[in-house]
């Protein structure tokens, strides 16, 4: 019996949004509140997220700014966090615990703040591992397009088989060209869908030997024995890091 059953019959998932956000970036300081055709970023980015009729949406905000950016948006619930949190998913955790004590969501989805132009649909399929059942937590890949893509350790890549289906199982994550061999590679877009015990599990345990290797978060989630199911979608999302960065969303809005 998976997780979203009771008795053997499926009961629907309670999802919530929250996006993590602080000003503490060092390629490109106060990200969340750049300007993208005339809005912050984190507001175009919680914009989205309500435009995929999802669920509640909440900014979990490390700084008072981004609170104030937030506060006049209709649908947005703003919770100020602890800055020295020390990743996007503690942040998370916090403002799940401040917004929800009673426990009636069962599901958070984690989306970045520097994805401005993510497409409400990835977010109605970052939810289709956990639906399908099987997995702790879901994420997205799309198919990388470009040898510069496949190269670059700023694109994480996933080793994963998709074959005919739509959901595959993540087996790892690197900042390296996974797999080896002909084929397709795939870009992991950092969106997660976490079954709440499993984010609570997450957020206890101590960084990973490999997590600190490759300096990537999820790798701690596989070192534990949780799993991980990715939804296929077409295109990774324009991310923001850095200025180049910044320049070339704005060139698209």
């Amino acid at each position: 019996m998976t997780p979203d059953q009771v008795g053997g019959i499926r009961r629907a998932m309670r999802p919530i949004i929250v996006i993590p956000s602080r000003l503490a970036s060092t390629r490109l300081p106060r990200k969340p509140l750049a300007d993208i055709g005339g809005l912050p970023m984190i507001v175009r980015v919680a914009k989205r997220a309500l435009e995929a009729k999802i669920g509640k949406v909440v900014v979990a905000a490390g700084d008072q700014d981004i609170l104030d950016a937030v506060s006049g948006l209709e649908g947005v619930q703003g919770v100020l966090t602890d800055s020295s949190l020390a990743s996007g998913s503690d942040r998370v955790h916090a403002a799940l615990e401040q917004v929800d004590p009673a426990r009636e969501h069962d599901v958070v989805i984690n989306l970045q703040g520097d994805l401005p132009l993510i497409e409400p649909g990835s977010l109605t399929a970052v939810l289709e591992p956990l639906k399908q059942g099987g997995f702790d937590i879901g994420t997205l890949a799309a198919p990388v397009q470009s040898e510069w893509e496949r190269n670059a350790e700023q694109v994480v890549k996933i080793a994963c088989d998709f074959g005919d289906a739509s959901v595959a199982r993540a087996l790892y994550f690197s900042r390296m060209p996974i797999p080896w061999g002909t084929g397709l590679h795939w870009h992991h877009v950092g969106v997660y869908a976490w079954r709440r015990e499993a984010l609570e599990r997450f957020v206890s345990l101590p960084p990973s030997a490999l997590e600190q290797r490759e300096s990537l978060e999820q790798l701690r989630a596989l070192e534990a024995g949780m799993t991980v199911g990715c939804a296929r979608i077409e295109h990774a999302p324009q991310g923001v890091d850095t200025p180049e960065d910044l320049e070339r969303v704005r060139g698209l809005v």
